[in-house]
């Protein structure tokens, strides 16, 4: 089994000489950058997972992704791009202990529909 390669669209605070940036209300700046993730595993949604996620979330699940092992990347409320189209992460990034799952994937996040 293999995974595609995903765009995320990472989201870090500015940063000026080791202070961080605030605008003119004092609201944090940030920068957006693009990168893109390899070996990215899609999967359809359990009906379980579905119903928690409109149940807890208000959310529609569209899809749950298997980040490999080894992404260092925050996958907390970010932009994802797969298949010509755009999602939104959302919910608890689930992660397992890295050395003891067999897949080469070890972390499970959820993704609705975004546009």
């Amino acid at each position: 089994m293999r995974g595609v390669t995903v765009t995320l669209h990472v989201r870090t605070q500015k940063v000026v000489d080791s202070t961080p940036v605030y605008d003119a209300l004092n609201n944090p700046v940030y920068v957006d950058s693009v990168v893109t993730v390899d070996n990215v595993l899609i999967g359809e949604p359990s009906t379980d997972e579905v119903t928690s996620s409109i149940n807890f979330e208000g959310k529609r699940l569209a899809y749950v992704l298997g980040i490999p092992k080894g992404d260092t990347h925050d996958w907390t409320n970010t932009e994802v791009e797969f298949f010509g189209q755009r999602f939104r992460t959302f919910g608890a990034t689930v992660q397992g202990i890295e050395a003891l799952v067999p897949t080469p994937w070890h972390k499970k996040v959820w993704v609705e529909r975004y546009e």
